[in-house]
């Protein structure tokens, strides 16, 4: 696997280093002991999937607080997705700051999204499915969200939202500063 800092904290783009024959080819999606060796949590608690019928569908923007805070592996099985990342570290020096990255199933990357950050993507494509690995599992009482439009976050997204859920819709703004 390749590590590539985002330059958002602890936030990491993972590329596989795929090995290829006449059949295609076969590549790590991970490993605890290359994560850990690189700083970032080992991720064995929970896999989820995503199914996305429509472009312009939005799911985030998400995130748990302690005592079950937790860091996520996102990648693109299936069709596109721009995912979006929001620090959430009190006291951090990139707080409120986002990054951003078109995943699809064509580039095999995959966005390591470190505890407390706020994580939620675009679909870009019909059918697109996106996988997670998560440090731990979900726990609906450390459930937290922001809202996707939020103007203290100033995230851009690339089509008109056409589906997004009821919660994700009425997350609260953050206060003004």
């Amino acid at each position: 696997m390749i590590f590539t800092p985002a330059g958002l904290g602890a936030v990491t783009l993972v590329d596989i280093d795929p090995r290829e024959d006449e059949r295609g080819f076969f590549a790590r999606t991970y490993c605890r002991e290359e994560f850990t060796g690189a700083g970032l949590a080992a991720l064995g608690e929970q896999c989820s999937l995503s199914f996305n019928h429509r472009a312009g569908t939005l799911r985030g923007m998400h995130y748990q607080v302690a005592p079950v805070t937790e860091a996520k592996l996102v990648r693109c099985s299936a069709g596109a997705v721009l995912d979006q990342v929001v620090d959430l570290q009190p006291g951090s020096p990139t707080y409120l700051r986002s990054f951003a990255v078109e995943l699809t199933a064509d580039n095999h990357t995959a966005l390591y999204v470190p505890a407390m950050f706020a994580h939620g993507f675009q679909v870009l494509a019909d059918r697109t499915e996106v996988l997670y690995q998560m440090s731990e599992a979900q726990r609906q009482g450390s459930a937290r969200g922001l809202r996707y439009d939020d103007p203290a976050l100033d995230l851009s997204w690339p089509l008109p939202v056409t589906v997004i859920s009821d919660a994700d819709r009425s997350w609260a703004l953050l206060p003004d500063p």
